[in-house]
């Protein structure tokens, strides 16, 4: 039996809204930049658990496990002490082992942060890339498809460089 569900998916999938701690507030006055990337990685869990089911269950049960093996951060605004965002989640593509997805912190409905994530399937036992089952490929190939109309940021395939 697996987690999740085949669909239909939101687009984009958005997560309970959580309020931003005291520790998590750096020297600036707002939200250290490591705990952009925890913030959404606890988010991603929503994704993984409750509707793709390759979250902790999945990978306990089976050995196989999702690993960020890319990732880009944009910070587009301040996240301060206090203010309570979401976690929002775009499928922009996939394959057999990998999937490309756009995450997104948001606070009062303006994008914060956003963070583009190639992620790839991992045999836990071998420690090697390996597809993902046949029933995740097809509830991906269903979120992509209920995501494809959804706007893409234009932040999405930049290069990290100086422009001038």
């Amino acid at each position: 039996m697996q987690d999740g569900h085949d669909g239909p998916y939101a687009a984009p999938i958005e997560t309970l809204p959580r309020r931003v701690p005291a520790e998590w507030i750096d020297h600036n006055g707002h939200m250290n930049v490591g705990y952009y990337s925890i913030a959404l990685d606890q988010a991603m869990d929503h994704v993984f658990d409750d509707h793709l089911g390759l979250g902790l269950a999945y990978v306990e049960r089976d050995k196989i496990g999702s690993y960020v093996i890319q990732a880009h951060m944009h910070y587009v605004g301040e996240i301060l002490e206090g203010e309570v965002f979401t976690g929002r989640f775009t499928l922009l593509d996939h394959d057999a082992k990998r999937i490309h997805i756009l995450g997104e912190l948001v606070v009062d409905g303006t994008v914060r942060a956003l963070a583009e994530q190639l992620i790839m399937c991992v045999d836990l036992k071998t420690r090697r890339s390996r597809p993902y089952p046949d029933w995740a490929q097809k509830r991906l190939a269903q979120m992509l498809s209920d995501h494809t109309d959804q706007p893409r940021p234009p932040q999405i395939g930049m290069p990290l460089a100086i422009r001038r």
